[in-house]
């Protein structure tokens, strides 16, 4: 298998506006194909806030909106396919954004069935203080405090990727 991996925002933009896209990508698989390439990698094209250039993803089920649409996706899929191109999508299941759903409603506390799919603990020192001394793959602390939870919830890289 010969892969070739794409950066979706930098790679090609097929619609003009400054920013990589679906539309792009289907205009190069003939290219890709020539380079004796059998499969492409795609670094995230899940919907995301991009705090972390993808990899805090809001929504596994769409695509973000400056790639193109959940159908445009589908169609380059059928394209590449057609082509003898299989697909890798790069899936970050370690996170999520704090802009998923399932984020927001483990916020809703302990009862909520969403609330053990991350790392919620309670703090030290009237609970201001992280449960412990864990660092984040970023510069600073791997836990971050909610004021209303009243809990500190683990992130191991950026403050937005519990």
């Amino acid at each position: 298998m010969v892969v070739y991996q794409i950066w979706p925002r930098s790679f090609c933009d097929g619609n003009g506006d400054g920013i990589g896209d679906i539309k792009g990508i289907v205009s190069k698989l003939d290219y890709i194909k020539s380079l004796g390439a059998t499969a492409i990698w795609f670094s995230p094209l899940f919907k995301s806030p991009q705090n972390d250039y993808g990899y805090d993803i809001a929504d596994y089920r769409d695509i973000a909106p400056e790639y193109g649409t959940l159908d445009e996706f589908k169609e380059l899929l059928n394209i590449a396919h057609s082509k003898g191109l299989k697909i890798i999508m790069d899936l970050v299941i370690n996170h999520t954004s704090d802009e998923h759903q399932w984020f927001l409603e483990s916020k809703k506390g302990e009862d909520n069935p969403y609330h053990d799919y991350y790392f919620w603990r309670k703090g030290k020192r009237n609970n201001k203080k992280p449960p412990n001394n864990w660092l984040s793959s970023f510069p600073g602390p791997g836990w971050e405090y909610d004021e209303k939870l009243e809990k500190h919830y683990l992130h191991l890289f950026a403050v937005e990727q519990p």
